[in-house]
């Protein structure tokens, strides 16, 4: 078993770096409608620039932006071959996004938690009482 390599505090430093740059990147790109529908209609193909721009009604060249905009946070690499431009999308930058947004995961799970434990205690109470599904049996209405 070969021992990892040390690492120095400035390396550290600038891998926290990178990451931040990176997650900047990406939630600024995310931030758009139309930037997370294009990563939609990349999902598992790759697509010519003016096929991504017909389901949109806004004009080629803003969408070619929104397409630089996603180049440059590292979520879609486009290849050009001449005048054609073929766009794919690259989801390594929406792990990292994702794994930094699951460290806030525990705030959310404690939330369900409550939502659970309060569902069950009033499912309790119904059934102490008596009353399935929660409701009383009305007496008819006198005249």
């Amino acid at each position: 078993m070969t021992p990892a390599p040390l690492r120095l505090a400035a390396d550290a430093a600038t891998e926290v770096d990178a990451t931040e740059t990176t997650l900047d990147a990406v939630f600024a790109a995310l931030a758009d409608p139309v930037r997370r529908a294009i990563l939609t209609h990349l999902d598992g193909r790759e697509l010519l620039v003016s096929e991504i721009a017909q389901r949109f009604e806004i004009s080629l060249q803003a969408v070619s932006k929104h397409i630089q905009v996603l180049v440059r946070a590292g979520l879609v690499r486009q290849e050009r071959t001449g005048r054609v431009s073929r766009c794919s999308l690259v989801a390594g930058p929406i792990f990292t996004a994702a794994v930094w947004l699951n460290r806030y995961s525990k705030y959310w799970q404690q939330q369900f938690d409550l939502l659970a434990a309060t569902l069950a205690d009033i499912d309790d109470r119904r059934r102490s009482k008596g009353r399935p599904g929660g409701r009383r049996k009305r007496s008819p209405r006198r005249v």
